[in-house]
């Protein structure tokens, strides 16, 4: 029996993982916790951060342009350093790869290879 006005109108649709409401259909944190390993990336609190900064860009505009992404992070994580923090934590940068890691693509420019960054 449907519990809410969702699971009535939308039998069988996929229901967003807890804590992550913008996260898309596909995507689970599991799917994060094994693609970060591959990565080698320990995942912190700061990387889920990451992760869910990044989904509600991407709610808001189906395609963010890089330079909205990198002021989002930037202002979330500015007391810890901004982007210099972040880039530390995410080997590779932090908008490819936490991209990546939240099930997204990643914006034009946010991989550029000649200067060692990765997705």
């Amino acid at each position: 029996m449907p519990r809410t006005m969702e699971e009535f109108t939308r039998p069988g649709a996929v229901r967003p993982s807890p804590g992550f409401p913008d996260a898309p259909a596909s995507w689970s944190p599991d799917m994060a916790e094994r693609l970060a390993e591959e990565m080698g990336i320990a995942l912190t609190d700061d990387h889920w951060e990451v992760i869910r900064t990044l989904q509600g860009a991407y709610r808001d505009e189906a395609e963010p342009p890089l330079r909205r992404l990198h002021e989002a992070l930037e202002g979330r994580f500015g007391e810890k350093g901004g982007m210099k923090y972040l880039y530390a934590i995410f080997n590779g940068g932090p908008i490819a790869r936490g991209c990546r890691l939240a099930g997204l693509t990643p914006p034009a420019g946010a991989i550029d290879t000649s200067f060692g960054s990765e997705a």
